[in-house]
């Protein structure tokens, strides 16, 4: 006689093993415990399942159904994956068509709202995006990934190609682009093309490198940067263009703001080593790290931290210790017209948070 000692449902696998155990009599092999009625299921689970084991899982229907009336989308995930990991349903894929559509809601009405465009209807892809939030959210609460608490496992890959903050920046039209470029190169002056062929050629030899581009208001700053980021874009590269004003985002294609793209600290002063508050799997991660080029218009008005935050991240996102990375970056603005606002400070002080301040 042997003692099959009882098990946690966290180990599921040992738990519905010992069930069959159990509950069948006389199993002659593993195999035979996991068929049913001539049918060999794929998992002991489907085998306790089909045998009717396990309980009915209505309660969890009305739980969640519930939840749709008062819960919004993200907390209506929270409470899917809290039932999934820790209260064991015998039928999770069951219970996760019935809520599909209310656990994805608010990824589809983002995505609308990123393409503006209010006739998107659900999609696959936007399932999948639900199924990755909420194996997220799994592995954060009993580290185990949806197919360990019998869901199905999300397509990682698919989620780079939902990735709209990468799509964003390739989506640009090439045709256009290489005809902006066409019409406006024999435009530019000898000072203008000297820039544009000098920065170009170091983009072509991938060299990386600082550049700043120092010039009086009205000469042709913006014009020549929109110039250098149209080429680039228009080879299906990635290039980044960050301003520190809103203002002048704006007048840049695909332009932000560098404490938005950034999430850069809004007090700098109080960090002795700052950085980018953003990871190496985000969507600005994955960009920084396949980017061609970084523009950062009206620099002299962002405090010599927020550069040394950008270099910091890309040396450990790039994996190289060279300056930002290796990654080329293009510094423009005009001294003579901003420098870093500094509450309360004085004029040493806004020198001492200006560019010319940092070591790099």
């Amino acid at each position: 006689m042997y003692t099959v000692h009882p098990r946690n449902p966290r180990n599921d696998e040992c738990f519905y093993l010992r069930l069959l155990l159990v509950n069948v009599r006389g199993p002659k092999s593993f195999a035979h415990l996991k068929t049913v009625n001539g049918h060999q299921c794929q998992t002991y689970r489907e085998a306790c399942q089909l045998l009717g084991l396990l309980e009915n899982d209505s309660h969890w229907d009305l739980t969640l159904a519930d939840s749709v009336v008062s819960s919004n989308a993200y907390q209506i995930r929270t409470l899917f994956a809290i039932i999934i990991t820790t209260c064991f349903p015998s039928q999770p894929i069951q219970l996760w068509n019935k809520g599909k559509d209310d656990i994805c809601e608010d990824i589809l009405h983002r995505l609308r709202i990123q393409t503006n465009n209010p006739d998107i209807q659900i999609t696959d892809e936007i399932y999948n995006e639900g199924f990755i939030l909420i194996e997220d959210k799994c592995l954060t609460i009993a580290n185990k990934l949806l197919i360990e608490v019998g869901m199905i496992a999300p397509n990682r890959s698919m989620h780079d190609a939902f990735n709209q903050a990468l799509n964003r920046e390739l989506q640009y039209n090439v045709d256009t682009l290489q005809e902006f470029v066409r019409y406006n190169v024999p435009m530019l002056n000898e000072q203008q093309k000297q820039v544009y062929e000098t920065l170009m050629q170091a983009v072509n030899n991938n060299t990386g490198g600082l550049f700043f581009l120092d010039a009086p208001g009205g000469t042709g700053k913006t014009f020549v940067i929109s110039l250098i980021l149209a080429t680039i874009r228009s080879r299906c590269d990635i290039a980044l263009a960050l301003a520190s004003s809103g203002i002048a985002a704006t007048l840049l294609d695909g332009g932000r703001t560098a404490h938005s793209a950034l999430k850069l600290l809004l007090n700098l002063n109080t960090i002795d080593t700052p950085t980018c508050n953003i990871s190496r799997s985000s969507a600005m991660g994955k960009l920084l790290m396949q980017c061609k080029l970084i523009v950062w218009d009206e620099c002299t008005m962002a405090h010599k931290k927020s550069l040394e935050a950008l270099s910091f991240t890309l040396k450990d996102f790039r994996r190289n210790n060279n300056i930002f990375g290796g990654l080329m970056i293009l510094l423009a603005g005009d001294f003579r017209q901003t420098l870093p606002v500094i509450p309360r400070g004085t004029s040493a002080d806004e020198l001492n948070a200006c560019l010319k301040a940092s070591p790099l």
